[in-house]
């Protein structure tokens, strides 16, 4: 009879971490990704998309300040020799 108890006692067990786990596991993977992903976001400096307005055109445009470092020399072309 012992055996018996013990084998049942397992199998509750068993099931119930099984449906405590379906359960848990996804909520805890969604914040998990959650997470993951303002951390990506705040490293890369996106702006959440409340931010922005809809139909809006943003341009970025690069300095046109161009430096020229004429001490750098001379463009030599060359052949290899074998």
């Amino acid at each position: 009879m012992g055996l018996l108890r013990t084998i049942a006692i397992l199998m509750l067990v068993f099931y119930g971490l099984k449906f405590i786990a379906r359960l848990a596991f996804p909520a805890l993977i969604k914040k998990y990704m959650r997470n993951m992903e303002e951390k990506f976001n705040n490293q890369q400096g996106y702006q959440k998309q409340e931010d922005i307005n809809i139909g809006e055109t943003i341009i970025d445009k690069k300095s046109t300040n161009k430096t020229s470092n004429d001490s750098v020399g001379e463009y030599v072309d060359y052949e290899e020799v074998d």
